[in-house]
């Protein structure tokens, strides 16, 4: 295909609940069904938990924390599992590739761990597969867990390379790296980040890796939390728009193609044309002409990394 049509969701979920926002996820993958490929939020199932400290002080955790805990766990997704069905059956609906960012339940191997992961669906339904976030950033890591280089996908679609990072990771030129390595030409960013200041990061990632960035965040207000959630009294000093957004598509020579959004729910459309990413390389191509590989080498582990492992004696 050498025209694609994106579409990056800004939405709040129905937060801490995930069958809801499910549902939510669904209806809106089928509004956005005229598009090829389709980007929702970080940590859109079920809920990117700002503001929330979960009962946690250095040297000390309380009770009311590890009951947010179990709720935030509870509403969680399973790897495959049934609501990983549920989006699966939507992406099939609107005949299109869908990146969707949730949390994890970490499964047999670590089943008290939770990950922030962006799963990839194809057009038929099939879940291609999912990247966890390698380095959660300040509080996350009290909630969840390192991904490792065996989540660090790009997949090879019939309209295109597909892959991406999430939020902070992109600030990471390693880890950009290893994506521009694998070929990217559609870049999935979802994040939580609503500065300004994170637009010049997308700009430079697209200039960067002369490819296509769709940066897609969550608009949020503190009305959006439930009224009885544990601990929401930890929200009293929060502002009343808690993520305003900034959703965008940029184009591989850093211009702004649809966005930024701010403070609103919208879906962004922008048509991409693939020669417009061959034309983008005359001048720099970061792992091929514009590479010294006689002088800097990245080496990628994409082993799975088990904290036990079982071997025939």
């Amino acid at each position: 295909m050498k025209s694609v049509k994106a579409a990056v969701i800004q939405a709040c979920p129905v937060l801490f609940d995930r069958d809801k926002t499910v549902e939510k996820a669904c209806n809106l993958i089928y509004q956005a069904r005229k598009a090829d490929i389709i980007l929702l939020p970080e940590a859109f199932i079920p809920a990117y938990p700002r503001g929330l400290g979960f009962g946690m002080r250095v040297g000390s955790r309380d009770e009311k924390g590890r009951d947010l805990w179990q709720l935030y766990f509870d509403n969680s997704l399973a790897v495959p599992g049934p609501q990983v069905t549920i989006l699966a059956k939507a992406a099939r609906a609107a005949q299109a590739y869908v990146c969707i960012g949730v949390i994890e339940q970490g499964g047999a191997s670590a089943p008290g761990t939770l990950f922030c992961t962006i799963l990839y669906f194809g057009p038929d339904g099939t879940l291609l597969g999912k990247h966890r976030k390698l380095k959660p950033t300040g509080s996350e890591r009290l909630i969840w867990g390192e991904g490792d280089g065996s989540t660090l996908p790009v997949f090879q679609t019939d309209i295109g390379r597909i892959g991406g990072l999430i939020c902070w990771e992109n600030y990471m030129p390693l880890a950009r790296m290893a994506m521009y390595g694998q070929g990217v030409e559609f870049y999935m960013a979802p994040t939580a980040d609503s500065r300004d200041s994170w637009q010049a990061t997308m700009r430079h990632i697209a200039l960067e890796g002369r490819c296509y960035v769709l940066g897609c965040n969550q608009y949020v207000e503190k009305a959006d939390y439930p009224k009885d959630l544990i601990c929401r009294e930890e929200l009293e000093a929060q502002p009343d728009i808690m993520c305003r957004g900034g959703s965008v598509i940029i184009s591989p020579m850093g211009d702004v193609l649809a966005g930024p959004l701010l403070d609103r729910e919208d879906i962004l459309y922008a048509d991409l044309d693939r020669d417009d990413i061959t034309r983008a390389k005359l001048d720099f191509d970061v792992t091929g002409h514009y590479a010294r590989p006689d002088i800097f080498t990245l080496n990628v582990n994409t082993a799975p990394q088990a904290s036990v492992q079982f071997k025939l004696i």
